[in-house]
C-alpha cells in the first residue's frame, strides 16, 4: 500500500482537520510537529500500515488543514483537538508516535485530557523547557516583521530553516516536499503564525506529571540532532523512569529523512516488543 494524500476531514470550532487512516490491525496514531505536516511520517507509515491502522493527520496551521487567521495554532489547543480525534475516531487505547511538539501534544492530551494509550513513543520531541532554536526565537518576537518579507526572502529564510534540521541533508524533492505549504500567502502568514504562538508554558504545565505514565514508553532520537541535542533524551528518560531509549546515529531533527530504513526498524521493533 502507498500512502498519498488525506482524504478525510472533520470541523473543530471552526478549523478543518484533514486525516486519514491506513492499513489494517492495532490502531496507530503518528503526530507531526513544527513546520512539518504527516507528509514527514508518509514513507514511515507506508511501511508500518502493514501491520496496524495507521491515522495520520495535520494540526491545523500545518500542511492541508485549514490555516484561517483568526485561530489560535498553540500547543494547548493541538492537544484539544488531539484529544478531540481520538473519541472521534473511537480510539481507547492507540499506540502513538510523536515527533517534534506532537510529543507535548500527545503528553498533554495524555496527562491533563484524560487521553489513554497503549504505548507512546516521543522521537526528538519538544517536551522539556528551554526550546526553540535562535531563529525561531527571532521570528517569536519580531512575527509581524517576517510576515511582511517579500516572497522570495521568505522562501529563502524557510528553506534555510529547514536544511537545518537535516543531518544527512535534503533531496530537492523532499525540501519542496516540507516548504511548499508555507509558500502561499496563506502559508507564509501562517508559517510566522505558528511560531509566534509558540509558548514554553504548555511544556511547563505538563512536565511535572510525566513521572505518572503508566504505559510503555520508548524514547528514540537523531544522534546529530541539532535543533533539539540528545541530552533532551537522557534528561527525559530521567523523569520517565520506566522509559526506554535508543539513539539513531547519523541523524539529525528530521530522523524521517536522514534514517528512513533504521527508524522504521526500531520503531517496528518497538511495536513488535508491545504487542507480544
Amino acid at each position: 500500500m502507498t500512502i498519498h494524500s488525506l482524504t478525510q476531514e472533520i470541523t473543530w470550532q471552526g478549523r478543518t482537520v484533514k486525516w486519514d487512516r491506513y492499513g489494517d490491525g492495532p490502531a496507530l496514531v503518528l503526530l507531526h510537529g513544527t513546520p512539518w505536516s504527516s507528509a514527514l511520517w508518509r514513507p514511515i507509515a507506508d511501511a508500518l500500515c502493514r501491520q496496524f491502522t495507521v491515522y495520520l493527520w495535520d494540526m491545523p496551521g500545518y500542511g492541508s488543514s485549514s490555516k484561517d487567521a483568526p485561530h489560535r495554532v498553540d500547543l494547548g489547543v493541538q492537544s484539544e483537538i488531539f484529544a478531540f480525534l481520538l473519541d472521534h475516531w473511537g480510539l481507547d487505547r492507540p499506540h502513538v508516535i510523536a515527533h517534534d511538539f506532537g510529543g507535548v501534544v500527545a503528553l498533554r492530551a495524555r496527562l491533563l485530557l484524560g487521553a489513554s494509550y497503549a504505548s507512546l513513543c516521543l522521537v526528538d520531541v519538544v517536551a522539556l523547557s528551554p526550546w526553540g532554536s535562535p531563529f525561531f526565537n527571532l521570528v517569536r518576537q519580531n512575527a509581524a516583521v517576517f510576515t511582511q518579507l517579500p516572497p522570495a526572502v521568505h522562501r529563502g529564510a524557510v528553506e534555510a530553516y529547514i536544511r537545518g534540521a537535516s543531518h544527512r541533508g535534503l533531496r530537492e524533492d523532499d525540501l519542496e516536499m516540507l516548504v511548499s505549504p508555507w509558500m502561499s500567502n496563506e502559508g507564509q502568514r501562517a508559517f510566522y503564525q505558528q511560531i509566534a504562538e509558540a509558548d514554553e508554558r504548555f511544556t511547563d504545565e505538563v512536565e511535572p506529571l510525566y513521572e505518572n505514565l503508566s504505559e510503555p514508553v520508548h524514547i528514540v532520537w537523531g544522534a546529530e540532532d541539532t535543533w533539539i541535542p540528545k541530552d533532551r533524551a537522557d534528561r527525559l528518560r530521567a523523569v520517565i523512569p520506566h522509559a526506554s531509549i535508543s539513539l539513531i546515529h547519523d541523524a539529525g531533527h528530521l530522523i524521517q529523512l536522514d534514517a528512513p530504513a533504521a527508524l522504521s526498524a526500531e520503531l517496528t521493533r518497538w511495536l513488535a516488543a508491545g504487542l507480544a
